[in-house]
């Protein structure tokens, strides 16, 4: 399973095509719409959750709630198009608005703005930050809503939440099942299991209006079999493939698993995971600490994985910066951003992840129809515990 997006901050609408679903796998639209809404949540987020209200169109792949086997192509609109329709239109423009004809040449210290001039060429920096905002993992989640809904049909189930914002760090809270996880911070404006740590977040996202602040977040998943993924080819390994995934959401600048760089300052012994077994339940580990993987392969225990956020780079006090143009130094424009971005950044880590694991399964248990699929990851459940 692959999938590619297309679409521009202010363009017309952010589209994606899947290809590599099964056939007859029920899915509608709200399966993704109510991971969209998820995404637009958050204390502390821009005006621009005030104008666009995401919703996803189905435009292929899908008949009366089955997939058909064939490329899946979503679309999600954007609503503040209609105030950017001549900036950001198709078609050459040979009038003469000077907002319209602007150039910016002015980059952004934290953005891709001049990397990406200087790779593709483009004197108008507005080329680059269009396609590079963050706006595109609206499109991903929608992605990832779809990976969700073919993970939760053989069992597996994805959770995400915030564990740090500001240096406010949450205690560890214990959660019975993923469920309560889900419906502790789905109540949460911060998307936190801590109460305590939550309003303490939400007063410094309050205090700091006028400061970006960054965060951490963690993704659990339950119900993944053992043995998935491979230790044969360094990119065959799972934990690496989900690694690159949480890396490539934008501001995201470190992961880790379990553990995570805790283990640099541990003893094998207080890092690996002693295996037991049980006659009804099959192999298990007696902790987690390695969050999930060993050697590239899941161990059937949760998945838990961590990941850094930096702070907005669209800053309320701006850095200094040099036009691309007069070689002149200046201090970077203030732009309409979120203050904090970490609650919705937790949201697209569960669902890029989503998406690694849905592939993985996909790979190993290979089928063209649905039911066949979800009996192969039944009935190699049975061999795994049956070993």
């Amino acid at each position: 399973m692959r999938y590619l997006t297309s679409g521009e901050s202010h363009g017309p609408q952010l589209t994606a095509i899947i290809e590599g679903l099964p056939a007859g796998m029920p899915l509608i639209a709200d399966d993704i719409n109510v991971e969209l809404q998820r995404r637009q949540k958050g204390h502390g987020r821009g005006r621009r959750m005030q104008i666009e209200k995401d919703t996803v169109a189905i435009l292929g792949g899908i008949r009366h709630g089955y997939t058909l086997g064939s490329p899946v192509a979503l679309v999600v609109e954007n609503n503040d198009w209609k105030h950017w329709t001549k900036i950001m239109g198709i078609e050459p423009y040979e009038g003469n608005d000077e907002e319209i004809k602007r150039v910016i040449t002015r980059p952004r210290p934290g953005h891709a703005d001049l990397n990406g001039g200087i790779k593709y060429g483009h004197r108008d920096l507005r080329n680059i930050l269009e396609r590079s905002s963050a706006r595109e993992t609206t499109i991903r989640v929608a992605v990832g809503a779809v990976a969700k809904k073919l993970l939760s049909e053989v069992g597996v189930e994805v959770a995400g939440y915030v564990r740090e914002i500001g240096g406010i760090v949450a205690e560890e809270k214990s959660y019975s099942s993923i469920e309560e996880l889900r419906t502790i911070t789905e109540a949460s404006p911060v998307r936190s299991l801590d109460p305590i740590a939550e309003q303490k977040m939400m007063d410094l996202i309050d205090e700091s209006k006028k400061m970006e602040i960054p965060g951490g977040v963690e993704v659990v998943v339950e119900g993944m079999p053992p043995g998935v993924g491979s230790y044969v080819h360094y990119d065959r390994k799972l934990d690496a493939k989900i690694a690159a995934a949480v890396m490539s959401i934008n501001a995201f600048k470190g992961v880790e698993f379990g553990l995570g760089f805790e283990m640099a300052r541990k003893p094998g012994s207080e890092v690996h995971d002693e295996i037991i077994w049980d006659q009804h339940t099959g192999y298990s580990r007696r902790s987690n600490r390695l969050g999930g993987f060993e050697g590239g392969m899941t161990t059937g225990q949760p998945i838990i994985v961590k990941g850094v956020m930096k702070p907005i780079p669209t800053l309320y006090k701006p850095l200094k910066s040099v036009d691309i143009d007069t070689k002149e130094a200046f201090t970077a424009s203030i732009e309409r951003s979120d203050s904090c971005a970490v609650p919705a950044a937790s949201v697209v880590a569960e669902n890029v992840v989503a998406f690694e694991l849905a592939k993985e399964m996909l790979e190993q248990f290979s089928h063209d129809q649905f039911q066949e699929f979800v009996d192969a990851v039944a009935k190699y459940r049975e061999k795994a515990k049956e070993f």
